[in-house]
């Protein structure tokens, strides 16, 4: 008989496996992106600390689309990296939280690069 795939810890192992190479530094700090169903988060986060020193999400009033799209993942790639420079971040590692780099991932990265991050 055939066992059916758990897809959140496949997702989980891919996460691990690249958390173990990724490290975010007072320097250059992490670039976190978590998208689920509803919404997509993204937040640099200091290791060396524990402080997550952005956050952007669907669910700020700032961000007009409401949904986990191409075009919510665009305005949340653009709208992280105009935070971080006002904090003069500028060179990020992204870590896709153990996300395919696709779609709205894909999507997150490109527009924090138009808008001046680093990675």
């Amino acid at each position: 008989m055939i066992s059916k795939i758990d897809r959140k810890a496949e997702r989980r192992r891919r996460h691990i496996r690249v958390r173990r190479k990724i490290n975010g530094t007072s320097e250059c700090p992490r670039l976190a992106v978590c998208r689920t169903n509803k919404n997509i988060i993204a937040q640099i986060i200091d290791d060396t600390e524990g402080k997550t020193l952005v956050y952007v999400s669907t669910l700020d009033k700032d961000i007009k689309t409401k949904k986990a799209n191409k075009e919510a993942a665009k305005e949340i790639g653009t709208a992280i990296a105009k935070k971080a420079v006002e904090k003069n971040i500028k060179d990020v590692v992204f870590d896709r939280g153990g996300f395919i780099y696709h779609g709205v991932v894909k999507e997150i990265a490109e527009a924090a690069r138009e808008a001046g991050l680093n990675f």
